[in-house]
């Protein structure tokens, strides 16, 4: 499986990385990276990490600003794309089809593609506008899933949070990771 990971300045960044961790360690995928200018500063910020630290996690990584890489074709296969965090900026460009940088123009290749396409969107609260904007996106074949953990595996841990939200964009992928933590009400009693 080829995935396009993208990382924007939402907060959140942690979500990004630990998806990259993640797949790199399932083996099933080919990773793909674009990360923003201002995801390089937010990912500082929020973990202490460099992007160099970042893109290295990745298989692939390629410059915001390349709107002529392979990810700007829809002639280059790939079976999905999850931004993560996804920016109220970025998914706005995306329903309106502003292919200003790579990130944008990657989004809409996978939607013109028909291809799955996942939005960990982060921000709240929402107005109406961005509720409109998600409905767009959802109209046009994407996903958007923002990071809202469940609580009913007992978190102990920011970490256990973070992997919560991970795992069920992994499960979209159709990539479910053997230690996810499932909702089982026998485990209840």
């Amino acid at each position: 499986m080829r995935v396009v990971v993208g990382i924007t300045g939402a907060s959140g960044s942690i979500y990004g990385i630990r998806l990259l961790t993640k797949l790199r360690q399932t083996g099933g995928a080919e990773t793909h990276l674009i990360l923003s200018r201002a995801a390089e500063r937010t990912v500082f910020l929020e973990t202490g990490m460099k992007a160099q630290q970042v893109r290295q996690l990745a298989h692939f990584s390629y410059p915001v600003e390349d709107v002529g890489c392979r990810l700007a074709s829809g002639s280059f296969l790939t079976d999905a794309m999850v931004i993560a965090p996804c920016s109220i900026h970025s998914m706005s460009a995306i329903a309106c089809g502003i292919s200003s940088n790579l990130m944008i123009r990657a989004a809409d290749v996978i939607l013109k593609e028909h291809r799955k396409m996942i939005l960990m969107v982060r921000e709240t609260p929402l107005h109406l506008g961005h509720l409109r904007t998600m409905v767009a996106l959802a109209e046009m074949g994407a996903i958007v899933c923002p990071p809202v953990p469940g609580f009913y595996h007992h978190p102990r841990t920011v970490d256990e949070l973070v992997d919560q939200s991970v795992d069920r964009v992994l499960d979209l992928l159709g990539l479910p990771p053997e230690q996810a933590k499932r909702w089982d009400p026998s485990a209840q009693e």
